[in-house]
């Protein structure tokens, strides 16, 4: 393969790879004419590579004429969130360890968040979500501490979609009030759920920084436990944990 055919392929791959993350930014479903725009390509440059992304499963056109991504990338998806939350799970244990509650770690999925990894209190009476497991973000600790990564504009996108379901008394219900809680998550570095997902369960939870998707670690359990007293103690390890979970993955 000559050097300029090898290079036309190399610029096909990114290109692939800059139309899948255009098709997620968008919400998940786009129309040519909005790809073509985003990505400063041709329209039959487009339509041939998603012709080819239809063909292999990794997109899918729509009755509306729309394209989505397709079910193929779920399986990548689930793997790589399997293997990542594997790695994590030595600085899970040591969240456990020092903290004596659950550790979890999440990262973004469309307009959730997914548990990909967590590590189990010691406690009988402990705080426990399935791994896989997809929850709103602006009732989660996890997920308040994602959307604090994001600009507004892009959480107001997110909510016009997923909208703001009440799990307790407690979830956040307007905009205005979640844009002022990410603005204090950002002033103080950390999030907390104060029952706004599950009546009596607390959590603090913290970005991961300098990660490829907005990615965040928390440690939960039963309010009488999970304190102020607490969060002053749980603070500190979890800036610690975050910082070690990001080098793990940036590793080379």
């Amino acid at each position: 393969m000559s050097t300029a055919a090898a290079g036309e392929g190399v610029k096909s791959v990114a290109r692939v790879f800059d139309l899948l993350e255009l098709i997620a930014d968008a919400g998940g479903s786009v129309t040519l004419s909005e790809l073509s725009t985003s990505a400063g390509l041709p329209l039959p440059t487009i339509h041939r590579l998603l012709r080819t992304l239809v063909s292999l499963g990794y997109a899918r056109q729509l009755q509306n004429r729309r394209y989505a991504l397709g079910p193929r990338l779920v399986r990548l998806g689930e793997v790589a969130n399997r293997q990542f939350g594997h790695i994590a799970m030595p600085q899970l244990k040591d969240l456990v360890e020092r903290l004596g509650e659950t550790a979890n770690l999440a990262t973004i999925d469309g307009d959730r968040v997914i548990y990909v990894s967590q590590a189990p209190s010691p406690h009988a009476m402990r705080m426990f979500t399935e791994v896989g497991r997809r929850v709103y973000m602006h009732n989660s600790g996890v997920g308040k501490a994602i959307l604090a990564q994001l600009d507004d504009v892009e959480v107001r996108d997110i909510v016009s979609r997923a909208g703001l379901p009440r799990a307790t008394e407690h979830t956040i219900d307007s905009v205005d009030k979640l844009l002022a809680d990410l603005a204090e998550i950002r002033r103080r570095g950390y999030a907390i759920d104060d029952g706004e997902q599950d009546i009596g369960v607390r959590c603090y939870a913290m970005a991961v920084p300098n990660m490829p998707v907005p990615t965040a670690v928390s440690v939960s359990g039963p309010r009488t436990r999970v304190d102020d007293a607490f969060g002053e103690r749980a603070v500190p390890v979890l800036h610690e944990i975050a910082r070690e979970i990001s080098a793990l993955a940036n590793a080379e």
